[in-house]
């Protein structure tokens, strides 16, 4: 663990927010809603939480971070180049032929990415397997996955949930990122998934519930999911807002999948400026 306090973090978050809106901006491209709602997580985790080293991003003993959720990955783009993985310059080739930083995580490209993501519903898959790996080698390392509401429907994150109780990783932390908006196709309709958090202690896991945007309850969850050792899986599930910060992207699923043009780009940063 990292000694960064509740307000560092907040400090961080926000910036990795302005980061994000202006990497989509420039490309013209990206998921800028479920980017925001998971900064507060995504944070915590890289700031406070994960034993990471990114001098050495292959660390055998390193905690690894799954972004089950892949096409949210400009929040994740920020935080590896603000942890230094690589220069923040390459946050302007987001989406660029030939970049590192594609539009969902390659783990081939980007330094810091520990496996690629973006086929919904796999990540949670991958992390159990990370976890269980720990498990058998005797290592201590920890797996952090980060999963949507939307993707909760997909069978294969409650088998692999079922496969996390069975063989007790209690060394795995899943954030279900609860931000209430999952659309289809035509984003004319909102599809609510009910209560994620019950459906995990169903399955065996400590379940946390907090405001997935509130820092404070975000570091006292995993402060619990990190010190409790009790052969339970653990869920934080965060309710959280898409578009967290900026005013005209919060609860609007509009803004799941396109980019700012320049004035709302400035009207997001001098909002995110101001808190």
């Amino acid at each position: 663990m990292q000694e960064v306090s509740v307000s560092e973090l907040k400090v961080i978050a926000n910036d990795l927010r302005k980061k994000v809106v202006t990497m989509i901006y420039k490309a013209q491209s990206g998921h800028p809603g479920g980017s925001l709602s998971a900064a507060e997580f995504v944070t915590a985790a890289y700031f406070r939480e994960m034993n990471i080293d990114p001098a050495d991003p292959k660390w055998p003993d390193r905690d690894r971070f799954v972004l089950s959720k892949g096409h949210v990955c400009p929040i994740q783009y920020a935080a590896l180049a603000t942890k230094g993985y690589f220069e923040e310059s390459v946050l302007d080739t987001l989406r660029k032929e030939g970049s590192i930083l594609q539009g969902h995580p390659d783990m081939k490209k980007c330094p810091g990415i520990d496996i690629s993501t973006g086929s919904l519903g796999q990540g949670l898959a991958c992390g159990v397997g990370m976890a269980l790996a720990a498990k058998m080698d005797g290592k201590d390392y920890r797996v952090y996955c980060a999963i949507g509401d939307g993707e909760s429907q997909e069978g294969e994150i409650w088998e692999a949930a079922n496969t996390a109780h069975k063989y007790a990783l209690d060394n795995l932390v899943v954030f279900v990122d609860h931000n209430n908006l999952q659309i289809d196709g035509t984003c004319d309709e909102v599809m609510p998934n009910g209560d994620l958090g019950a459906k995990f202690r169903e399955f065996g896991f400590d379940t946390y519930e907090i405001d997935g945007n509130d820092m404070a309850q975000m570091v006292a969850a995993l402060e619990l999911a990190r010190v409790v050792k009790n052969g339970r899986p653990k869920c934080i599930y965060g309710h959280t807002v898409k578009g967290k910060g900026v005013s005209y992207m919060e609860n609007s699923c509009a803004w799941h999948g396109i980019a700012p043009n320049k004035a709302e780009r400035d009207q997001a940063i001098e909002e995110l400026n101001g808190q």
